[in-house]
C-alpha cells in the first residue's frame, strides 16, 4: 500500500490537498488504525478535558472524518462545530452525528465566524507538512474568546524545521496567547513509522 500520509503531505496547494482527502475519506480511519497503528484516542482529548468545560462551545478545526468530535462527545462535549477543506471528509464527519454544524472552510484564510465565537479550538493532525499554515493561528485566536484555549498537535520535527516555532513565539511576544502546557511526545504511527512523533500544545488566549 502506498504511503497515503506522504501522498497528502506532498500536495502542492489547497485544491490538490482537498481532492486527495476526498479520495481517501472513506478509507481514512481504517487505514490509520490498521496500516499505521494510530491510537484509538490521542492525548489531545485528555488535555481538552483538563482545560475546557463540558458546556464549552468548541471549534474542531480540520475535522477530517470527525474522529476528534467523536472522542469529545464520548466525554460529554456536545456543543461542537467543525470545519474542513475537504467535502469528502466533511461527509464522513456528518455521519457521526456529533457536530451541531459542519462547514467547508480553509485554515489560513478568513473564517466565517464572528470574533470570540468559541470557548476553545481543537486541531488534531492539522498543522503538518503541506497542510494548514502557521498564519492560521491569527484567525483561530480571533474566533476564540479571551481566556479560551487553542489546543493542537504538532510534529516536533515539523515545529523545528518550519516557521511555526517563530510564529508561535511571536504571538506570545505580542501577548496574543500564552503557552499553558506542552504535552509529552508520543508515537504517531507505531506500525507505519515508529520514529514519527507528535506533541500537543495548549495555549490560552490573552484577555
Amino acid at each position: 500500500m502506498p504511503d497515503k500520509i506522504q501522498w497528502v503531505y506532498s500536495s502542492k496547494n489547497n485544491s490538490e490537498l482537498s481532492e486527495r482527502y476526498n479520495q481517501w475519506a472513506k478509507d481514512y480511519e481504517r487505514d490509520l488504525t490498521e496500516n499505521f497503528g494510530r491510537s484509538q484516542r490521542e492525548p489531545i482529548v485528555d488535555l481538552t478535558i483538563k482545560y475546557v468545560s463540558k458546556n464549552a462551545h468548541i471549534l474542531d478545526a480540520g475535522v477530517g472524518t470527525g474522529i476528534m468530535g467523536k472522542w469529545l462527545q464520548e466525554e460529554g462535549y456536545y456543543n461542537l462545530v467543525g470545519i474542513d477543506l475537504s467535502p469528502g471528509m466533511l461527509a464522513e464527519a456528518k455521519k457521526k452525528n456529533v457536530y451541531t454544524e459542519l462547514h467547508q472552510m480553509i485554515l489560513g484564510e478568513p473564517l466565517d465566524f464572528p470574533n470570540a465565537a468559541f470557548d476553545a479550538v481543537t486541531a488534531c493532525g492539522v498543522f503538518t507538512y503541506g497542510h494548514a499554515p502557521s498564519s492560521s493561528f491569527d484567525e483561530l485566536i480571533r474566533v476564540t474568546k479571551p481566556e479560551g484555549y487553542i489546543i493542537f498537535t504538532l510534529r516536533p520535527d515539523f515545529y523545528e524545521n518550519s516557521d511555526f516555532q517563530e510564529q508561535m513565539a511571536d504571538l506570545e511576544t505580542q501577548s496574543k496567547w500564552q503557552l499553558t502546557e506542552l504535552g509529552e511526545k508520543y508515537q504517531a504511527e507505531p506500525q507505519g513509522k515508529p520514529d514519527l512523533y507528535l506533541q500537543t500544545w495548549v495555549y490560552q488566549i490573552s484577555r
